[in-house]
């Protein structure tokens, strides 16, 4: 992975992410003083999501039309012009408009729909084929240090400097993400295709998975999980903690971390053994689907808080080691034409599940208790692991002689 432009896309995508915490942490400071409403902040993700999810539906259209190094490079530069907007309007008025802050937030979040898709398919183009799975786990170790270490460092810097200034030191960051982008080499030749139609080009992606078997089995099973693991968003363990565990909101933030130091140490056991990885790909991939399965539901009708943390653990660090089996699979069977159409239509797909399974199993934790949500899950991703057995077709014969 000595690749220079491998470096400058994973350092620019680190200082984006890292800016894309620090401005939420930012906002949410400044919106609370503006409204003191829980509600506005509950809108912060939900325009997020929805930003993410038209721009993953609409992303190839991009991709047809525009190389991946031009999208991630003008994304990343229209979204720096766009938070100085934001960054002067908190500043100019730090008690204006929350329907202005929310459009900036969508906006932004539009922009990433369609970088985030473009940087995850420009990433087997910048490294040897050989180097793949150690570069996916590279990358998304990377990304957990962000989100780990981002949030917190952004709350220290909002109690420190104010939330106007972090906005400011996320443009700064966002200023250095759009030159590395620009540095990026990519050596894929772009050829735009004949003519086509809004609604064939829209319908590519989903089309390309929906026609080919392996992409077809696997997306279920990306489709089934992404219901599956709402139960591990914060606002969910935060009931667990209280209702189940009758702890305090530390250990929801012990809890949080823990989660996040297993996808670390998941990632570095596939950073440090790229080559097992390879040569037992459905192996890895059938072994962690049951085991996030296992601990989800073990987790979920434990009742001992220094379990619970040892299962968040076992969760994170099976989670990250099968996402990333996943990734490596997808990246080395799509041709790297239909690689960005199947990420736009993957994003599009997993962001809106993502909002309505919120809903779902939200309501169903208030309803019939909090442990019932993680019953469900448990079920659908054993469901999701019993279908990856059996799925034959799914792995090509390379695969299957381990």
């Amino acid at each position: 992975m000595k690749s220079s432009s491998f470096r400058f896309l994973w350092i620019g995508q680190a200082m984006a992410n890292l800016g894309d915490v620090f401005y939420i942490v930012g906002l949410i400071s400044i919106m609370y003083a503006a409204s003191q409403s829980a509600f506005y902040l509950a809108l912060l993700p939900f325009i997020n999501t929805f930003g993410r999810f038209i721009s993953g539906y609409l992303s190839p259209l991009l991709f047809e039309k525009y190389p991946l190094k031009t999208l991630l490079s003008r994304s990343q530069i229209i979204k720096t012009l766009f938070l100085l907007g934001l960054a002067t309007f908190t500043t100019i008025q730090p008690q204006g408009s929350i329907v202005i802050i929310l459009f900036f937030i969508f906006t932004i979040a539009f922009l990433d729909g369609w970088a985030a898709p473009a940087s995850r398919a420009m990433l087997p183009r910048l490294v040897n084929k050989q180097e793949i799975v150690k570069a996916n786990s590279f990358f998304s170790l990377v990304s957990q240090v962000v989100q780990l270490g981002g949030w917190a460092l952004g709350g220290v810097m909002v109690a420190w400097i104010g939330g106007q200034n972090v906005i400011w030191l996320t443009f700064t960051l966002f200023i250095l993400s759009s030159v590395f982008m620009m540095l990026m080499q990519d050596s894929t030749e772009f050829s735009q295709s004949i003519e086509k139609s809004t609604r064939v080009v829209l319908k590519e992606g989903w089309s390309t998975i929906w026609n080919t078997p392996i992409f077809q089995k696997i997306h279920v099973v990306i489709f089934i999980e992404s219901i599956a693991n709402v139960v591990w968003i914060a606002a969910i363990i935060y009931v667990f903690v209280s209702e189940v565990l009758q702890k305090s909101e530390a250990w929801w933030g012990y809890i949080n971390t823990t989660f996040f130091i297993g996808l670390i140490l998941g990632g570095l056991y596939c950073a440090r053994y790229p080559s097992f990885i390879e040569r037992n790909l459905k192996k890895v991939m059938i072994l962690t689907s049951v085991s996030v399965s296992i601990a989800t539901l073990w987790f979920g009708f434990n009742r001992i808080a220094s379990l619970a943390l040892v299962l968040s653990v076992v969760f994170g660090i099976v989670e990250q080691i099968k996402s990333i089996t996943m990734e490596t699979y997808l990246q080395t069977e799509a041709t790297s034409d239909d690689l960005p159409k199947i990420y736009g239509a993957q994003g599009a797909l997993t962001a809106l599940t993502f909002g309505l399974s919120s809903l779902l199993l939200g309501g169903i934790a208030d309803v019939f208790g909090v442990q019932y949500a993680f019953l469900l899950a448990g079920t659908l991703l054993a469901i999701a692991a019993v279908y990856l057995i059996f799925s034959k077709q799914l792995f090509p014969e390379t695969y299957t002689n381990n």
